[in-house]
């Protein structure tokens, strides 16, 4: 016959007492969180638009981690505030906010408050919202694209992250363009590539640019590319 220990059945006893306490402990409740973020950003208006009651699309611009969390006039260092700065002019209104933190991500549910509350208060077309970012912008885009795939009629990203599943939840019907340089040693090309390829598997119309010998930078090509604002302006979401 095997003999327990009397000390082991003490063991056994204690713990399974243990279990039994912090199963009856276990208490259901809830929490309303609040979550908010102090966004400063340009916002820049066509020529025309004081001129006519016509609506305007927009769009909505996300920087890379240079310019996060410090002075709001670096924004104007990249992409289309550069090129405004330059005196290109657009077709749309370009929002421009400041991610306010140097080392994390963009918080998006704060970007879409704040976008929605700026279409709101102007004469946008809903069905004319663009999305672009670069680098951190640019993978805040993808996430964007996923969380709310029903509220941008196209978008462009330049060189950003993107977790592969992504794919699943981005609507079909929303024109992409997608820019990355081969030798970029922050966001490795191989992002793009798979994410690329992945879209087009499932249907999607997505353009790749794909520039050789380029480095991270890839910005400075994709956002003079003059086609990309022209392809922007003729796309338009059909509810």
């Amino acid at each position: 016959m095997q003999k327990t220990l009397p000390g082991f059945s003490i063991l056994v006893a204690m713990l399974l007492l243990q279990a039994c306490a912090a199963q009856s402990h276990l208490v259901q409740d809830e929490l309303q969180t609040v979550t908010k973020e102090n966004l400063k950003y340009y916002l820049y208006y066509p020529e025309d638009y004081f001129d006519t009651e016509d609506e305007f699309g927009l769009l909505l611009f996300l920087h890379g981690g240079g310019e996060s969390g410090r002075n709001v006039e670096e924004i104007k260092d990249t992409g289309p505030p550069k090129m405004l700065v330059e005196g290109k002019q657009f077709p749309f209104l370009i929002l421009a906010p400041q991610n306010s933190h140097a080392k994390k991500w963009w918080n998006t549910d704060a970007v879409v408050q704040l976008l929605d509350s700026v279409v709101d208060s102007n004469r946008v077309d809903k069905h004319r919202i663009y999305l672009t970012g670069l680098s951190r912008g640019g993978s805040a885009s993808w996430e964007l694209a996923t969380q709310y795939p029903d509220k941008f009629a196209a978008m462009a990203v330049v060189c950003g992250m993107t977790p592969l599943p992504y794919a699943h939840w981005i609507d079909k019907d929303m024109p992409i363009w997608v820019f990355h340089g081969d030798q970029d040693d922050v966001i490795h090309v191989e992002e793009s590539d798979k994410m690329v390829k992945k879209l087009r598997e499932m249907g999607h119309d997505v353009r790749y640019t794909r520039y050789k010998d380029v480095g991270h930078n890839a910005w400075g090509r994709a956002y003079t590319t003059d086609s990309l604002y022209t392809w922007f302006a003729k796309q338009k979401r059909i509810d």
